[in-house]
């Protein structure tokens, strides 16, 4: 079996470099076009999904629509999975990340981007393991169907990392060398038990418009 993984298309929250966890933000104009281009070169390598599954925040729905729509797969359901929420901000969510900004304790900042391992939860929200544990355990029961199909997940930046990080070959190495860019896809296959990554972080548009906008928050 085959697992596309997307990450959801850009918001104005992204855009503005701005914590984004379970906050239900939709996409912005860029966000819509990266989907659209992105179904389009998975509808021209005649990519066929059997099933869809979404994170239930609208970022990440809208994006499985546009691209099953897209790729010549419209009519297949979506259905939404809780496992696949972002990383949970709590009283954090919305907040700038710019450190000049003020508005998230520079501790944290220090933790979400350079040592998520270590990251304590904020107030009303998840640290690192919670996620690793809810995303995988979806991933596992997805993948013990071993059932040849072909299916779509669209779900969210930190979530897809901690989904993949058991597939990774530096684990410690939580964001395997950067945040995902918008619109991202990874691809795992999967067969008699076994995983293995065989996509890593392609983009299937114009690489000048994959943009990093968390980068300030990690010193780059």
């Amino acid at each position: 079996m085959r697992i596309y993984i997307i990450r959801h298309g850009e918001t104005r929250l992204n855009e503005e470099g701005r914590l984004q966890g379970w906050v239900d933000e939709p996409l912005n104009a860029l966000g819509v076009r990266l989907a659209e281009e992105t179904g389009r070169a998975l509808g021209r390598e005649k990519v066929h999904f059997d099933a869809c599954y979404s994170s239930p925040l609208q970022r990440a729905v809208r994006t499985a629509e546009i691209l099953l729509r897209e790729s010549g797969n419209e009519g297949i359901p979506i259905r939404t999975d809780d496992r696949l929420r972002e990383l949970g901000m709590g009283v954090l969510d919305g907040r700038r990340i710019d450190p000049a900004a003020g508005e998230v304790d520079p501790d944290h900042l220090h933790y979400l981007f350079h040592d998520p391992w270590h990251m304590q939860a904020p107030e009303g929200g998840e640290n690192t393991l919670q996620v690793v544990e809810r995303t995988q355990a979806f991933l596992r029961e997805l993948t013990a169907r071993d059932d040849g199909k072909t299916y779509l997940v669209s779900m969210h930046g930190f979530a897809l990392r901690a989904m993949l990080n058991c597939l990774y070959e530096d684990p410690q190495d939580f964001y395997h060398g950067r945040v995902p860019y918008n619109c991202v896809i990874n691809i795992v296959d999967a067969e008699n038990g076994e995983m293995r990554l065989t996509a890593d972080d392609r983009l299937y548009y114009d690489p000048s418009e994959a943009i990093d906008r968390y980068a300030i928050g990690t010193g780059e």
